[in-house]
């Protein structure tokens, strides 16, 4: 079973380049880049040598060679491949991280062989460049690949026809009960691909226990990986056993999880995780106007690689097949953590995380789930079920910047409302995005900003 993910476009953008770099693919593991890989190779290239550098075999090939004309020659006997087809070959290097040698020969194959498409895969690079002696700045490209999102999952369900009415704008009102079910089913078990291919396969969540089960503890057998020591490690252990209880909560690294553990010790495991984009910490911009900075200073947020991965965690899939809205799941924590997830995975080229929005004043704390720049504005993005009255903290927000739009996430209907502030009176625009519209966010925006206008 082949699933077309949206980074496919990206390979044929880079391979239809007149002069491109190797290409490093990254992302946490298991979020299916080998399979992505492989599947683009082989329906876009005449020969293909793929290595696996967690394979000692595999890896000889960059200790024995410094050279790259060397090394590919040597590829191409190995692996029975014509020389003086480079044009139409790609040179796939899974598993780069396994191999400072790889990692500084991208430089060479980039200047000495041209012609040849090069591709690596890794994650836990962070962790590695430490160590590389010439990292090849400037001479190679990234892209991020991220759990399947909505529309990613649409398609690999073959449901062509919700697909095509989520990619409308503004959304039927036609489609609006068929994409709720298909998105509340996509909130449940998430977006792993192997999680994603089992469901589609046997069309039910029974098996899917296992699979959770063998995703989750391959990250926690990685922790050795992440550690420079026992004691980090022992500290990233008990991360990864105790984060998904504060999701979506503003955390402290000193004694985090109820542990003894000190502020620096948290703060470096937590980075480390980051850097591997298991559990991600997500920090505020006071903000409200651009550009949007974060604020390292306070408390950030932690968001999971993945929503399903946090339903088995949690062990709330059961109730979220009978909720009608799921604003209501886990004290409202995994709509915001889904809309983050659904943000994430279009950061293809680069990779910037979003910001939530705080003012923290003794008598007028503010929180808004989400800010966005568009247009040289900063819109607040609340995640709410409740009605408009509710929505203090983006009021306070608005009343505090120049222009009059802002996002409201929830389980209704798309629409667009003008009100007034509670304290200060000010008229402003309210767009109300159903949830399933995650990924449509930033067109959203343009969307809202160029056709509306005060009355």
């Amino acid at each position: 079973m082949i699933f077309k993910r949206l980074a496919y476009n990206n390979l044929a953008e880079w391979k239809n380049k007149a002069s491109k770099k190797p290409l490093i693919l990254r992302g946490a593991r298991q979020v299916g880049k080998t399979t992505l890989v492989n599947d683009f190779a082989s329906e876009n290239y005449r020969q293909v040598i793929s290595l696996n550098l967690e394979r000692p075999a595999h890896r000889d090939f960059f200790s024995r060679f410094n050279d790259a004309k060397n090394l590919v020659d040597a590829l191409c006997v190995s692996y029975n491949s014509s020389f003086s087809e480079l044009k139409n070959t790609l040179l796939f290097i899974d598993e780069i991280q396994e191999s400072t040698e790889a990692i500084a020969m991208l430089r060479f194959l980039y200047e000495d062989l041209p012609q040849l498409d090069v591709i690596a895969a890794g994650s836990l690079l962070e962790h590695v460049l430490s160590r590389v002696r010439s990292f090849p700045v400037g001479r190679v490209e990234y892209l991020y690949l991220h759990p399947f999102n909505f529309q990613e999952f649409l398609e690999a369900k073959a449901e062509h026809v919700a697909l095509s009415h989520l990619n409308k704008i503004p959304v039927s009102r036609s489609a609006h009960y068929t994409l709720m079910a298909l998105f509340h089913s996509y909130v449940i078990i998430g977006g792993m691909p192997e999680v994603v291919k089992s469901y589609i396969e046997n069309g039910t969540l029974a098996d899917l226990k296992t699979v959770y089960e063998s995703i989750w503890q391959s990250y926690k057998d990685d922790v050795e990986k992440y550690a420079s020591n026992d004691t980090q490690a022992r500290v990233l252990r008990h991360i990864i056993n105790t984060a998904h209880l504060y999701i979506d909560s503003r955390i402290k690294f000193e004694n985090f999880g109820q542990s003894n553990y000190r502020s620096r010790e948290v703060g470096e495991a937590m980075r480390s995780l980051d850097d591997a984009r298991i559990i991600q910490l997500i920090y505020p911009t006071t903000d409200v106007e651009p550009p949007l900075k974060p604020d390292l200073r306070k408390s950030p947020k932690l968001h999971f690689l993945d929503v399903g991965l946090l339903n088995h965690e949690l062990n709330i899939q059961a109730d979220l097949l009978s909720m009608a809205d799921l604003s209501n799941a886990w004290k409202g924590a995994i709509i915001p953590e889904i809309i983050t997830q659904e943000l994430l995975s279009l950061q293809t080229g680069s990779y910037k995380k979003p910001m939530f929005w705080t003012r923290e004043k003794a008598q007028a704390s503010a929180e808004v789930d989400l800010v966005l720049t568009r247009k040289n504005m900063a819109i607040p993005i609340e995640i709410k079920s409740g009605t408009v009255g509710k929505l203090k903290s983006l009021h306070q927000f608005i009343e505090r910047t120049t222009h009059p739009y802002a996002v409201r996430i929830y389980g209704g209907e798309f629409s667009v409302e003008q009100h007034l502030t509670p304290l200060k009176k000010k008229p402003y625009l309210l767009m109300n995005l159903p949830y399933y519209l995650g990924t449509m966010i930033p067109v959203y925006l343009d969307y809202f900003t160029e056709n509306f206008e005060l009355k």
